[in-house]
């Protein structure tokens, strides 16, 4: 009987402790597996979610600054914003506009995914080193170091999906007269593969990676110290994230989508050069109603920079930057307000600076 209480006894005080050690854990905010898991899954889909819908909205603008950064210059089809656009409407039609942004929508979903979830898993671990080395448990990110998590996210999300990203370049800029026509993302990836091979799905790579790291970088860098200083100062009576209002963060990620792509958009003339290489029958208005008006040989970066800027001058690494700047503006802010409303819709409380 004894030996039965002492049991019962030692029974209750595990369970006790069991239970305090629970708390505990609750108390410092430790997650049990599967709500980590289902925390990753709810992010990933935010990500996507922004990425399609941000994309879409803008995708007439985004095919006309792919066709005016690698059209012939002895063949000039594509001449400004609002001539492009009808010339488009009336060639091609409605679907004209929009054509590529299927292969675009299966690229930029997985890769805004992967980045939002890339840069709030950056910025805990350069924020856990950065505690680490001050000795300041209460320290906040920099900017520079927002920059740093921003570049790592860019260049992990890029890379992961850079092929459907070359592909889709191709797709875009080929219209109903080209000699080739790739039927689909899929038909485009296995004809590069088998005629190019496998090294063709990477041509671009090196610039697209140099021209993401202040890209992506400055976007999150520029917007979530925008967020920040808005809160910090108290501006429009604001003393925390969740006060901010949508058209507030609509103007925040308009900043930072025109401070990144400035920096970087002759990177991106040059990666969108580099992948129209080793296209044999390219389309038209790659290679000029001449087919042969102009080399499209590079040798590399370097060699695609000095080309360019030898034979068409120093503009030419801005060709399509005002549709660009009119598609990137509303891009990255919807992309920043989409992943923000829609995280609070799936309840994921980690927020980007975090």
């Amino acid at each position: 009987m004894a030996s039965e209480d002492v049991k019962t006894s030692e029974s209750a005080v595990s369970t006790i402790v069991n239970l305090a050690e629970e708390a505990k854990l609750a108390r410092e905010g430790v997650k049990a597996p599967s709500y980590a898991v289902l925390s990753i899954c709810k992010s990933l889909v935010a990500g996507g979610v922004a990425g399609g819908v941000s994309r879409t909205a803008v995708a007439p603008l985004e095919r006309l600054k792919i066709l005016l950064q690698v059209q012939n210059p002895h063949s000039i089809k594509y001449n400004g914003t609002i001539q492009g656009l009808k010339y488009i409407w009336r060639t091609e039609g409605f679907r004209g506009l929009f054509k590529g942004n299927g292969t675009n929508c299966a690229r930029i979903v997985p890769n805004s995914a992967v980045k939002f979830f890339s840069y709030e898993q950056a910025s805990k671990g350069i924020l856990y080193l950065y505690r680490q080395q001050t000795g300041d448990d209460d320290a906040q990110l920099t900017p520079l170091l927002r920059l740093g998590a921003g570049a790592c996210a860019g260049i992990i999300a890029m890379s992961a999906t850079y092929p459907m990203d070359m592909v889709r370049g191709r797709l875009t800029v080929q219209t109903d007269n080209s000699p080739f026509q790739y039927r689909g993302m899929f038909h485009a990836l296995s004809t590069v593969l088998r005629e190019e091979g496998p090294r063709a799905l990477y041509k671009g790579w090196l610039p697209s990676v140099i021209g993401v790291i202040p890209y992506v970088g400055l976007n999150f860098a520029v917007y979530e110290s925008l967020k920040d200083w808005l809160i910090k100062s108290k501006a429009f009576g604001l003393v925390e994230d969740s006060e901010l209002s949508v058209t507030t963060r609509l103007a925040c990620g308009a900043a930072a989508g025109t401070v990144g792509q400035t920096v970087a958009y002759p990177l991106d003339v040059i990666r969108r050069r580099m992948q129209m290489v080793g296209w044999k029958e390219a389309a038209s208005v790659v290679t000029g109603d001449g087919r042969n008006k102009a080399s499209l040989e590079y040798t590399g970066m370097i060699d695609a920079f000095r080309k360019t800027v030898r034979h068409e001058g120093f503009g030419a690494l801005y060709k399509g930057l005002v549709p660009n700047s009119v598609k990137v503006v509303p891009s990255i802010a919807l992309a920043f307000v989409t992943y923000e409303v829609v995280k609070d819709i799936l309840g994921v409380e980690i927020r980007i600076s975090d």
